[in-house]
């Protein structure tokens, strides 16, 4: 059948006469300066854009609303720029609101777009992502019923969200495997609690951060207080792995609990209040302390600040595999009908002026993810290996506990291996 062209009717030409009684608006510079060219809209490419607005009303098999039309192209606007802009609805500005204050229904990942395939940047601590296995870098595949390669990320944050006591499964393709798999969980109510501390062995502390939150700053320098009751600290490990990131501003708080001055990270973007510049106090909860940082493939934003700034100030080594490279600011622009707009407006930088965006944070010490296995091949006979041996009262179940631990964890109980041999060399120089 040959299609006869369909010419401007009266719907786009309404619309044309709203965009062009726009104009005027949209071409007024943002301070007192003259209006260049590119400030102006191009009138050729609104018509053509009001032509395609009306042949889809007019052709398009089902009937579609100009309500719906109008959103499909902003959110089409926004997706196009980078995967973290977006026009967000009434129930996804409310989503994200829920998200920011730390509670909502869902299994506990953070998600992103690479290479058009729906990613897992990291599984939050103790949720049912994390639980079942869940990894950075997961490529999902479905949602239920649903192929994921045509959803928006806002579509697919969505799908897996729901109520709490609801399962959802979820076709999981590990980045290195043939075979897909397909994983049942149960949402929960996530609560997020971003900040977790313990003693690995005596004089050497694990301070946990799993994203950064409003309060985090504050939790990590009482946690640090708390790790030093005991006595001083010969070292601590700070472990960012998979860390989605948060609060900017926590990010500079949490580098300031370790510096004791200097610039921590600044952004760069169009408009003067993107210019912006981030700087640790003289006031610092562990100023000394021999610093590990932990790093991995889902350590992202806030977590790449906090470990690009140590790294450039020389506080801390940074050891792990290389970070998600997110260096991108998103603002949250409410709009007046109650939806909202978020929007990428700037770059971050670490204090010696390298981009985090799609670079990421090179780990001084490269160590991948493992675990220790010991093999039998060689291995000499010791008492402990005896049937029926006495067992040392020196050796608690806490003790035999950790060093399992530290067997499943390679990074960390490399890590801590690392911090030894700093104090070894700090007594060797004294």
């Amino acid at each position: 059948m040959l299609l006869r062209p369909v010419g401007i009717l009266p719907a786009s030409r309404r619309l044309l006469a709203a965009l062009a009684l726009a104009l005027p608006l949209a071409t007024l510079p943002l301070t007192a300066q003259a209006t260049s060219p590119a400030d102006e809209l191009p009138l050729e490419d609104i018509q053509t854009f009001a032509e395609v607005f009306e042949r889809i009303k007019r052709a398009y098999v089902e009937e579609v609303d100009d309500s719906t039309l109008l959103r499909n192209a902003m959110r089409g606007m926004l997706s196009e720029l980078d995967p973290h802009s977006a026009y967000l609805d009434r129930d996804e500005f409310a989503s994200l609101r829920e998200s920011t204050e730390g509670e909502f229904g869902g299994i506990g990942i953070e998600v992103g777009l690479e290479e058009g395939q729906l990613t897992i940047i990291t599984p939050i601590d103790d949720t049912p992502a994390s639980r079942a296995g869940l990894q950075a870098r997961d490529i999902i595949l479905s949602i239920e019923d649903t192929p994921t390669e045509n959803l928006s990320l806002q579509e697919a944050v969505t799908l897996m969200r729901g109520s709490p006591g609801s399962e959802i499964s979820l076709t999981i393709l590990r980045r290195g495997e043939d075979e897909s798999r397909t994983v049942t969980l149960t949402r929960e109510v996530i609560r997020t609690e971003s900040v977790r501390s313990e003693l690995l062995e005596t004089g050497y502390g694990y301070l946990r951060v799993s994203q950064f939150q409003s309060r985090t700053g504050d939790q990590v320098t009482s946690a640090i207080q708390r790790l030093e009751r005991d006595g001083p600290l010969n070292g601590l490990i700070l472990d960012l792995r998979n860390n989605p990131g948060g609060v900017l501003q926590a990010a500079v708080a949490v580098a300031d609990a370790f510096l004791e001055g200097g610039l921590v990270v600044y952004t760069e973007g169009r408009l003067p209040d993107t210019q912006m510049r981030f700087s640790a106090g003289r006031e610092t909860a562990a100023p000394d302390v021999p610093l590990v940082v932990l790093i991995n493939g889902g350590s992202a934003s806030a977590a790449e600040i906090v470990a690009g700034a140590l790294q450039d100030q020389r506080r801390g080594v940074v050891m792990g595999t290389e970070s998600f490279g997110k260096g991108s600011v998103q603002q949250v622009m409410p709009l007046g009908n109650g939806e909202g707009l978020k929007l990428t407006t700037a770059l971050y930088y670490t204090p010696n002026g390298r981009s985090i965006q799609a670079q990421g944070i090179e780990p001084d010490v490269e160590v991948v993810r493992g675990r220790v296995e010991v093999t039998e091949t060689g291995r000499q006979l010791r008492e402990a290996d005896l049937e029926g041996h006495l067992r040392s009262s020196e050796e608690p179940r806490e003790r035999q506990e950790m060093t399992e631990r530290l067997r499943e964890d390679y990074q960390l109980g490399e890590a801590l291996n690392l911090l030894k041999a700093l104090n070894v060399l700090d007594r060797r120089d004294r």
